[in-house]
């Protein structure tokens, strides 16, 4: 596809051609694994935070950066609610344990972030909780910068009416019917409530040593594109050179194969 009509596209506000989608996506995952190559190869340690209203493509953008990556070295860290023990601790605490080591990519589906989002509005956590939690954010993240961890915070924004036919979408599809609970149901009635703890959020933790990056997320192509090409740029990198591997001859001397009748195999249904 064309530039100019990758623009007229645009311009239009057309979905994304299918057939560029998958070409771009695949040149950006050789640039991804090039990138992830280059973070073990100098022990860098990078945090990529993914925040955004519910059913807004976080998932899937992470799904396309993890897919063809060494899971060794990127990981995904989605945590569930909190236990009771870790309710005593310290916020942050629970979160750290997952910070990547030297030459690890780490992955955040939804974060620390949770007690601006879901806990302020859900009143899952107390008034002077929430505030210590915007005062405290900002300097958190500042001690992880200080340590040597690259740290990128994406917010994906999804207007209400996709937001609303993507629900729909999972609701008549059994295959994505477990990706909306009760909790996205009553986040719909709560758009507003969700908007202003958004607002609130960032202009507490939108700082320019830890910025957010807004990706436009109502055409998921687009915005998974949008997303990688711009870690791509966050993490400065360069291609390593890999030394010509060669495959050696298999040496079968001295080894005698068991009987293939005294094995189980998979019944051969397809």
């Amino acid at each position: 596809m064309s530039q100019k009509k990758k623009n007229e596209s645009k311009q239009n506000n057309h979905k994304l051609d299918k057939q560029f989608y998958f070409e771009e996506l695949e040149r950006l995952q050789i640039e991804l694994v090039k990138m992830h190559d280059w973070i073990k190869a100098k022990q860098l340690k990078v945090v990529v935070v993914f925040e955004g209203r519910d059913a807004a493509g976080k998932g899937g953008v992470i799904k396309r950066i993890h897919q063809r990556l060494n899971p060794r070295i990127c990981k995904v860290v989605a945590l569930g609610v909190p236990t009771e023990k870790e309710k005593s601790q310290w916020y942050f605490q629970r979160f750290i344990p997952h910070l990547p080591a030297a030459g690890e990519l780490v992955l955040f589906d939804r974060s620390w972030y949770n007690r601006a989002g879901v806990e302020r509005v859900m009143d899952f956590c107390t008034e002077d909780e929430y505030w210590d939690f915007l005062r405290s954010c900002p300097r958190f993240e500042e001690m992880l910068i200080h340590s040597g961890i690259i740290l990128i915070k994406y917010w994906f924004s999804v207007s209400d009416e996709e937001q609303e036919e993507r629900f729909k979408n999972r609701i008549k599809d059994p295959l994505k019917r477990w990706k909306i609970s009760e909790m996205d149901l009553e986040s719909r009635s709560k758009w507003v409530e969700y908007s202003k703890a958004k607002d609130e959020m960032f202009a507490y933790t939108d700082t320019k040593l830890s910025p957010w990056y807004v990706v436009s997320a109502d055409d998921k192509r687009r915005a998974r594109l949008s997303c990688i090409h711009h870690l791509l740029s966050k993490v400065p990198y360069e291609e390593l050179r890999h030394e010509k591997l060669i495959l050696p001859p298999i040496k079968k001397e001295g080894y005698v194969r068991p009987p293939i009748a005294e094995q189980t195999f998979v019944p051969e249904v397809y």
